[in-house]
């Protein structure tokens, strides 16, 4: 593009892109009110957020102020996975086909105190960062914003593997209802865009059996526009194991909004093969032999209105 038009044109075409991507979200500060939500994580970490809309400037303050400090697992996330949260929240907001990029930013001031757990100070540990928090960021704003009831706070990161195989997947839970829609039931949300791998590949090139992926009917919370399902997977190993799973929603369900019903918590499981269940906790690793199924039931999506 450079050779045909020159550096001039292009960085003025590409500027073009991003002031037209501020005036969409100007657009919807508009229509904005203020709001605040807390939303409790099961590690009992809570994100505040605030959300001040100051209409004569189209403009907006999106202050995490509260939030609990850095913790000592894992959870904490670095200001720039808090910051691509609310990029993505008022993108989605957009009801335009824009590109995203930075200009959507422009009209958000974003407050993030330091020695938080969303603006850590080294070196805290931040690997659910991405994977889990960033799902709770997403969720707590919406709330704030009061569009949305909350999907899924999890990307249900499972993991299994020995000295000659590894795996690793996320797995689909419900969508939050909202004004005028249902939730969606067993679908990526928000910050997991992934998708899992087709069951025959792998029982191929794994040793596991997929017993059943279904549906988890019922799960999703009541209210005048529900909320999505989430999913049950069982899966079944043939040889010794380890496995790991990395989640969250199961003591603290995802929230309904407007008078509406919570979702229903997750939960994870091992059936060994006497039939002996073991319940675990949101975050855990366990020990497979061969036979033992590993049982995941995903989070439903909070419902939105009151019946």
């Amino acid at each position: 593009m450079i050779d045909d038009f020159g550096i001039s044109v292009v960085r003025a075409y590409t500027g073009h892109v991003q002031d037209n991507a501020e005036e969409a979200v100007r657009s919807v500060i508009s229509e904005l009110r203020d709001g605040s939500f807390a939303l409790e994580m099961d590690t009992g970490a809570r994100i505040q957020v605030g959300v001040q809309v100051d209409h004569a400037q189209r403009s907006a303050v999106i202050d995490f102020t509260g939030t609990s400090g850095q913790v000592d697992s894992n959870f904490n996330a670095p200001s720039a996975i808090t910051v691509a949260a609310v990029l993505y929240v008022f993108r989605s907001l957009v009801n335009r086909d824009i590109p995203l990029n930075a200009g959507c930013l422009r009209p958000l001031q974003i407050i993030i105190p330091e020695g938080s757990m969303l603006n850590p100070r080294y070196p805290a540990a931040v690997v659910a960062g991405n994977v889990e928090t960033s799902q709770c960021v997403t969720n707590a704003l919406l709330g704030a914003l009061k569009v949305c009831a909350a999907s899924q706070c999890t990307m249900n990161n499972f993991s299994f593997g020995n000295d000659e195989y590894q795996y690793y997947e996320t797995i689909a839970g419900g969508s939050g209802a909202g004004p005028e829609f249902d939730g969606t039931d067993a679908i990526h949300t928000h910050m997991t865009n992934s998708r899992l791998t087709d069951p025959e590949v792998l029982e191929f090139r794994f040793p596991v059996l997929l017993e059943s992926f279904a549906i988890r009917a019922g799960s999703g919370g009541s209210g005048r526009w529900r909320g999505g399902n989430g999913a049950m997977r069982r899966l079944r190993f043939r040889e010794p194991m380890s496995a790991s799973i990395l989640s969250n929603n199961r003591r603290i369900a995802p929230f309904g909004l407007a008078g509406a019903a919570a979702g229903q918590c997750g939960s994870n499981a091992v059936q060994r093969r006497s039939g002996q269940i073991e319940h675990l906790p949101a975050c855990a690793t366990v020990d497979l032999k061969a036979g033992d199924v590993f049982v995941i039931e995903t989070p439903g999506g909070g419902g939105y209105g009151a019946r």
